[in-house]
């Protein structure tokens, strides 16, 4: 039973207002398209213009993804860090640090601090369920590609949606950022994970973040230039030290990625864990990656 006080908001529908995953209007502004009729372009999209990455939605689109959130009346981010995606007095913000130890990451890791937001729910261990209040929007960056327990986290942000309410998500694609070389996840894992409540992350994924990665440059990704001279040698050293990493950790949590996405391989297994029951929430949209960015966008709905 939630027992959360919730919010009215008139937007929050049955009804589905979102763009198109095609839009034939976005595709027929590029070159060459001016004068094709919409079935021509759809064809044209799936079999060449995703791979491209030519625009089909504005929705692909970082900065006119999260504008969509305008019109919700109560909004909490995951994880704003330095840069919140969001700047509103109606937003409320969660993160694993408080304002001043986000402050205080930042300079360590030599971010740029754009704005650190003050930090109305602060948990460690990422518990979602300390929030105490409902929400038409929960919006996250760069976030579930995180989580240990990916239906746990599905699950948690759930409970704190109203009926009708939704998660946006900004995703990084595996194939345009330092994930390259790592296998997509599957949905057993996901299941796995699940299973055996994980709350810190598998030896496997350090591993993997800390040995396996490759560089992050999106742009060479796009033109097939995915390992720097050196990527293939040397492998063994690293992988000794993310085993020692995690034998000394003590069971701390350790912060890698322990999933791989593309927007095909998302979308399918957000279906197949609404299907099976598992999660509540159900994939409206998954956008596509344009070309030169490493990430692309969604929305959940819970219904």
């Amino acid at each position: 039973m939630n027992d959360r006080p919730s919010s009215h908001a008139s937007h929050v529908t049955t009804e589905d207002p979102f763009e198109p995953v095609f839009n034939p209007d976005v595709y027929r502004r590029q070159e060459g398209f001016h004068a094709l009729d919409d079935a021509s372009l759809e064809r044209h999209f799936h079999a060449h213009g995703i791979a491209e990455g030519r625009l089909g939605a504005d929705n692909s689109l970082r900065e006119n993804f999260v504008s969509l959130a305008s019109v919700y009346d109560t909004i909490l981010e995951i994880g704003p860090f330095c840069n919140p995606l969001i700047t509103d007095p109606k937003v409320r913000y969660f993160d694993v640090l408080d304002s001043a130890a986000l402050e205080a990451r930042a300079k360590e890791v030599g971010y740029p601090i754009v704005e650190i937001p003050k930090i109305d729910y602060v948990s460690p261990s990422g518990d979602l369920s300390i929030v105490d209040e409902t929400f038409d929007l929960v919006i996250s960056s760069h976030c579930v590609e995180h989580q240990p327990d990916l239906i746990g986290h599905l699950n948690a942000v759930a409970e704190i949606l109203a009926d009708g309410g939704h998660y946006f998500l900004l995703i990084p694609n595996k194939k345009y950022c330092f994930d390259y070389f790592i296998d997509q996840s599957r949905l057993e894992e996901i299941c796995s994970a699940h299973a055996d409540r994980r709350r810190t992350h598998s030896l496997a994924s350090v591993i993997e973040h800390r040995a396996l990665i490759t560089h992050n440059d999106c742009a060479r990704h796009w033109v097939g230039d995915h390992a720097d001279g050196d990527y293939f040698t040397g492998r063994t050293e690293a992988i000794r030290k993310a085993i020692e990493e995690y034998d000394t950790s003590d069971g701390a949590y350790i912060d890698v990625h322990a999933w791989q996405f593309t927007p095909q391989s998302f979308e399918l297994i957000i279906a197949m864990l609404k299907e099976l029951s598992l999660i509540s929430l159900e994939p409206v949209r998954v956008y596509n990656t344009p070309r030169g960015r490493n990430e692309f966008t969604a929305i959940l709905a819970k219904r």
